[in-house]
């Protein structure tokens, strides 16, 4: 991230590119490599990042669940609950859906993921509830609901779907990072061992 014109950018840009063709052989990908203003923000690791405005007060970055993230997991949710995934048993989709769930919540928790979170639940439960009605054709919602998923949403053997939406968002609100390399019980940064001077 650089702080310039356009212009600059691309110089940037290209001397990168250069240093590691020749330092390091590697390249650049063209798709993952884009030069592009943080107000219109970007894609990294997942996350989306831009810069909003706030009426008063500086503006702030905030990092949001990308797009593709969440096409991500609800790909994955729909391909758990397939007409073709129905010879499993509640319990089985349970236990497949919820160590993708849980991952991809716990990663996106400390952004600002609180409605997609909500969002999420609301998705999950359609998918399942189709397959469960495809699993039981000849049964009512009710009869489904009160036979497979019990007063509180468990299983038959005692497991719960993970829901998104139940997971707590605690984002970092100070004002700055503590230092890896603090004096214990403090967060201000002292010199890196390897390199005090002597």
């Amino acid at each position: 991230m650089v702080a310039g014109t356009r212009a600059q950018a691309e110089a940037i840009k290209k001397q990168t590119t250069e240093f590691m063709a020749e330092q390091m052989r590697l390249t650049l990908s063209p798709e993952k490599t884009a030069i592009t203003h943080v107000d219109d923000g970007f894609d990294f690791l997942g996350w989306h990042v831009k810069r909003v405005p706030r009426p008063g007060r500086a503006p702030v970055a905030i990092t949001f669940p990308s797009d593709r993230a969440l096409g991500d997991i609800k790909h994955r949710i729909k391909t758990l609950t397939k007409s073709n995934m129905v010879n499993l048993s509640l319990d089985e989709l349970i236990r497949a859906l919820n160590p993708k769930l849980r991952g991809w919540t716990n990663y996106h928790r400390h952004g600002a993921a609180k409605r997609y979170f909500g969002y999420l639940s609301y998705y999950l439960w359609w998918p399942v509830i189709r397959w469960l009605r495809k699993k039981y054709p000849h049964l009512t919602w009710k009869q489904i609901k009160r036979r497979y998923w019990g007063r509180d949403w468990t299983s038959p053997e005692g497991n719960r779907l993970h829901w998104p939406a139940e997971v707590p968002v605690t984002r970092y609100r100070g004002r700055r990072n503590p230092s890896p390399w603090a004096a214990p019980g403090t967060d201000q940064a002292t010199t890196r061992p390897e390199t005090a001077a002597a």
